[in-house]
């Protein structure tokens, strides 16, 4: 399994709801991965088989960058999250397309641009927020973004080559 708050990790074991952790480098200096607390809430979620029936989004357990939730809006069937997405994401989220939250792969229901910069929205429905820590989201707090993995590799092949600092990192 991969144990997840929207960063890659490899659990070495996992007893009774408490989870020892494996991390490599960029999940251990990712900002929100330091500020967790002990006993924080953490969402696990085990990796596709590459023979399975492919069903819904490629998540691979990377951070692209933190959001942060500026509204919460509940309906009687869903929740609509409205997070504030840093620039840099922006050209990776289209409505419908797939965006991962704190490890959570979800369909984006909406994505704008306003004064305050860009943002996006997705709709949970209870199952969502009940059985994820995505349920304990208050506004002002920050999610982990895994931005959808096409999307990446589209801009790159249609970019030109890869720069030297890409083929190192």
């Amino acid at each position: 399994r991969d144990m997840n708050g929207g960063f890659k990790q490899s659990p070495l074991r996992l007893n009774a709801g408490i989870g020892v952790v494996d991390v490599w480098n960029e999940s251990a200096i990712d900002e929100r991965a330091e500020r967790l607390a002990a006993g924080a809430t953490v969402n696990l979620e085990r990796a596709m088989r590459a023979d399975g029936r492919f069903g819904g989004h490629i998540v691979q357990g990377h951070v692209d960058g933190v959001g942060t939730i500026v509204a919460i809006s509940p309906t009687e069937n869903w929740t609509i999250i409205r997070i504030a997405l840093p620039p840099s994401l922006r050209r990776y989220v289209v409505a419908k397309g797939s965006i991962t939250l704190d490890g959570v792969s979800l369909t984006v229901s909406a994505v704008g641009d306003s004064e305050a910069g860009p943002w996006l929205e997705v709709s949970l429905i209870p199952t969502t927020l009940t059985h994820t820590n995505l349920g304990q989201a208050r506004i002002g707090s920050q999610v982990n973004l895994e931005a959808d993995v096409i999307a990446k590799y589209v801009e790159r092949m249609t970019s030109g080559p890869a720069t030297e600092s890409e083929a190192r990192s």
